[in-house]
């Protein structure tokens, strides 16, 4: 009778582990990326974590030549801020899981009437109680626990896919910067040259008697000071070099330059067609599912309000008479002074909060879209601008006034005025390039995809 009993209480315990073990679901799937940058593969991170941790990347970082695309590709699976954000997203499936499990049973043993006198010395009067136990939740406490952490899941995927958009931005932004420092260099690099030729034509002139020995101090002092430009130009290309190989955790760049045509610029749509897309950006669409998520959290204050019952049952042994008997019970907490009060009202708080925060959020990327859009337009007229009516001009205006010191029909300042206009005009057309680029990329950011698909749609 004794060992069926045990059986009984034996196989009760294996049901509830088994019951438990059952709810162990895990949800590994990863959401579709935002449109902007779909087309690359971004480092997910496996479901196991491995056991140690490890600086060796699944893709080299090239060595030579690099285009934007494959410094998009490399930054997509190697930038250690994205790569965190993914452990983040696994990090939050472990507490879905972790929520969506029931309370372990507990198992009791208990001894009274041991080591008295009399009659209760020793062991003869002693009873034992062999006890299961089983914490039952109420008010459906499990299945809103795990929606919250459901939630919390939702919002760790978003936040994966706005980093994703960063770090995207993030590398075009500085693919642009080494692009555009490329070309201030080789600019830099042709005025060291022209001065170098003027130098030698006002060295013949003083020679030959043509012209005072001041006008070739001059050239050498403009060469100087362009040689220093150029000096500058260097430097700033290694720093926007060394800026770009961070972003994937390069040490220190490997790649020898970049290749990519920076006097492209397209026509930009107008500012209330991109704010009609603003709902794609990460940072809003969350807000949808933060809010689902404050009332889920809400929800499971108020039902932690109703206490939870404890059932318990097994059977006793009494050594005195030889004789069983079963035991069983129900504990029951009495919500007098604690009926989580404080709890629910933080949970009502919170999701006020979140309403607000949600306000602001619109509020701040509709500015940044404002800003942005102003510098996308700004950049594109000067571009053009320059393009069109300036460059073919001082181009001009410098070939002329070097012909006509070579005849003696002008002086050197008319020649270094000319020189001088010539290389501004290309050093800011190559600033407002630069610019567009970096604008069209922060647009894009916000937007959530190209805005070459834009046009697309609209031509459709």
């Amino acid at each position: 009778m004794l060992i069926q009993k045990i059986s009984c209480v034996l196989l009760l315990i294996t049901l509830m582990c088994l019951v438990g073990c059952m709810d162990s679901v895990n949800d590994a799937a990863w959401p579709d990326p935002p449109p902007l940058g779909q087309e690359f593969s971004s480092f997910q991170s496996p479901e196991k974590p491995p056991a140690t941790v490890s600086e060796t990347y699944e893709i080299a970082e090239p060595n030579g030549i690099i285009t934007l695309r494959q410094a998009l590709a490399l930054a997509l699976m190697r930038n250690p801020e994205l790569r965190a954000f993914s452990w983040a997203t696994r990090a939050s499936e472990a507490r879905k899981l972790q929520a969506s499990l029931r309370p372990n049973p507990e198992l009791g043993v208990e001894v009274e009437e041991v080591g008295g006198t009399g009659q209760r010395r020793g062991f003869d009067g002693a009873e034992t109680t062999l006890q299961l136990g089983q914490l039952i939740e109420l008010k459906g406490k499990r299945r809103k626990r795990t929606r919250v952490a459901s939630l919390e899941k939702e919002l760790a995927e978003l936040d994966y896919q706005a980093k994703r958009l960063d770090v995207l931005t993030d590398t075009t932004r500085l693919f642009v910067g080494v692009l555009a420092a490329q070309e201030q260099l080789a600019l830099a690099e042709e005025l060291v040259r022209l001065s170098e030729q003027v130098l030698t034509t006002v060295s013949q002139r003083v020679e030959a008697g043509k012209d005072s020995p001041v006008e070739k101090t001059k050239s050498e002092i403009a060469l100087a000071s362009v040689r220093i430009e150029r000096e500058k130009a260097r430097q700033n290309l290694e720093s926007a070099r060394k800026q770009l190989a961070a972003i994937w955790a390069g040490k220190s760049p490997v790649f020898e330059k970049v290749a990519g045509q920076l006097d492209v610029v397209q026509s930009i749509p107008t500012e209330d067609q991109l704010a009609d897309l603003i709902a794609q950006n990460p940072d809003i669409s969350r807000w949808a599912v933060e809010l689902e998520q404050r009332r889920a959290a809400f929800e499971l204050e108020k039902a932690k309000a109703t206490p939870d019952i404890t059932l318990s049952g097994g059977f006793r042994r009494y050594n005195e008479t030889d004789d069983n008997a079963v035991v069983f019970g129900v504990s029951i907490p009495l919500p007098i002074a604690n009926r989580n009060q404080g709890g629910i009202l933080e949970a009502r708080h919170n999701l006020t909060k979140a309403g607000e925060e949600r306000k602001a959020a619109e509020a701040s990327v509709n500015t940044a879209l404002a800003l942005s859009y102003q510098s996308l337009s700004n950049a594109f007229t000067e571009a053009t601008e320059l393009k069109s009516k300036v460059l073919g001009g001082a181009q001009d205006v410098f070939d002329a006034s070097t012909e006509g010191y070579r005849e003696g029909k002008l002086d050197y300042l008319n020649v270094l005025d000319a020189q001088r206009t010539l290389f501004e005009a290309k050093g800011q057309y190559i600033e407002a390039l630069s610019a567009y680029h970096k604008a069209r990329a922060d647009v894009e950011r916000l937007i959530g995809q190209r805005i070459d698909a834009i046009e697309t749609i609209q031509q459709q």
